[in-house]
C-alpha cells in the first residue's frame, strides 16, 4: 500500500493516547493526523479530517465512543479500531458485529493484529459494509438503553399504610392485584393491603413484562403462576404456587400466554 494511512487517536487518557502514539509511529505507512482528548474534539475532528482509519476510545466522560459515531455518522469512516476497558456488552456487541477492539491493557502483538486487519479493510474499500455493521451496533446500543430508560420508569416500591405506620412494600413482592372500589388491595401471600389508587392507574405503572391484567378486576405477577387449567364453556383459572385460583377472560387468554412464554422463554 504506498498511500499513507490517515490515522486518528481518540482517548481521554493521556497515558492511553502515548501509548497509541509511540507504536503508530513504529509503522511507516501510518500518518497521524491528530489526537482527540474527548467526544466533541473526535466529532469536529472525523468531520473535518476524514481519516482513514480511527482509534476510538468508548468510555469517555460527557460523550462517549457511542455517541461520537452518532453524531459524525458511521458511512463516513473507513475503518475503526474500538478501544476498551473492560465491557461486557461492548465486547460481546463488537464481536456480534464483526468489528475489532483492543481490550485495554493490550500487548504489541494484540495490537499489530488489529492494525493489520484495519489496512486489509481499507485496502478492499470495506467502508460500505463497515458502515451497516456500525449502524446495527448503534441500533442495537439505542434499543437496549431506551429498554433500560424503560425498566427504571416502572415501579419498583409502593407506600402502604400497616396498622398506622407507612411502610414500603417491593412490587415483586405482590403476588396479584385486585379491584377493590375504586382501590386496589394488593395481596402479598395471605395478607392484602387497600391502596388509595385505581387499577389502571396503577397497572400503567408496572412492568408489563412482570405484571399482566387477566380480568377486568385481576392483574397478576407472572413469577407467581403455577399453571392455567380450564374451566366451564372454554374459560380458564390461573393457578398460583400457594394454590390460589383467579379467574381468567377468554378475552385475556392469548395475552398472558403470549406473556408467559417470553417470562419463561
Amino acid at each position: 500500500m504506498s498511500a499513507k494511512i490517515r490515522t486518528l487517536i481518540v482517548d481521554d487518557e493521556p497515558l492511553a493516547r502515548r501509548n497509541l502514539r509511540v507504536l503508530l509511529e513504529k509503522d511507516p505507512q501510518i500518518e497521524i493526523l491528530d489526537e482527540c482528548r474527548n467526544g466533541r474534539e473526535a466529532v469536529k475532528a472525523i468531520n473535518t479530517l476524514s481519516p482513514d482509519l480511527i482509534f476510538l476510545d468508548i468510555q469517555m466522560p460527557e460523550m462517549d465512543g457511542f455517541d461520537v459515531l452518532a453524531q459524525t455518522g458511521p458511512e463516513h469512516i473507513q475503518a475503526i479500531i474500538f478501544v476498551t476497558a473492560f465491557d461486557q456488552y461492548a465486547l460481546k456487541a463488537f464481536d456480534v458485529h464483526a468489528l475489532d477492539y483492543l481490550l485495554k491493557p493490550f500487548d504489541d502483538e494484540r495490537f499489530a493484529h488489529a492494525l493489520k486487519r484495519a489496512k486489509s479493510q481499507i485496502e478492499a474499500r470495506e467502508i460500505d459494509r463497515l458502515s451497516k455493521r456500525l449502524l446495527a451496533l448503534l441500533e442495537e446500543r439505542e434499543s437496549a438503553r431506551q429498554d433500560a430508560i424503560q425498566q427504571q420508569s416502572y415501579l419498583t416500591r409502593l407506600m402502604i399504610k400497616v396498622s398506622g405506620r407507612v411502610v414500603l412494600l417491593k412490587v415483586d413482592e405482590i403476588d396479584f392485584i385486585e379491584a377493590d372500589g375504586n382501590y386496589a388491595k394488593l395481596h402479598v401471600g395471605r395478607k392484602a393491603h387497600l391502596l388509595r389508587e385505581k387499577m389502571h392507574d396503577l397497572e400503567g405503572r408496572l412492568d408489563p413484562a412482570k405484571f399482566v391484567r387477566i380480568h377486568r378486576s385481576i392483574i397478576v405477577n407472572l413469577d407467581r403462576i403455577k399453571e392455567m387449567q380450564p374451566h366451564f364453556n372454554g374459560d380458564y383459572i390461573v393457578v398460583l404456587e400457594d394454590g390460589r385460583q383467579l379467574r381468567l377472560s377468554r378475552s385475556r387468554r392469548e395475552n398472558l400466554e403470549a406473556k408467559l412464554r417470553l417470562n419463561h422463554g
